[in-house]
């Protein structure tokens, strides 16, 4: 599966000042992790954001946000938003400000 080669750049562009983010191609597409845990991701034209269980009904009450469930089964703490959500850089930032938060406070991998 062909993923949004632009998206997956303005991602790499806002995050290109973080300490410990790394690409890594998974589920068909690529997810950035900082200090190796996941933190977002594009698979196909969207987002992929990994907010936490505790936002995630938040998240999911965002414009172009629904449930990740790419097995088949719902994953807690993570949405998928619409591409077109993010196409403007603050909405961008936006969702990586709401992954940053959970994501920060876990230890390292």
């Amino acid at each position: 599966m062909a993923y949004d080669e632009g998206l997956a750049h303005r991602l790499g562009e806002a995050l290109g000042a973080l300490p410990g983010i790394t690409a890594k191609k998974m589920f068909g597409g690529i997810a950035f992790l900082w200090n190796g845990n996941m933190l977002v991701g594009v698979i196909g034209d969207d987002l992929i954001a990994r907010v936490g269980p505790e936002a995630q009904a938040d998240a999911l009450a965002q414009p172009g946000a629904r449930v990740f469930d790419f097995t088949g089964r719902p994953m807690k703490g993570w949405v998928v938003v619409d591409g077109a959500a993010v196409s403007e850089d603050s909405a961008l930032d936006d969702w990586i400000g709401r992954c940053r938060e959970f994501v920060e406070a876990m230890p390292p991998k």
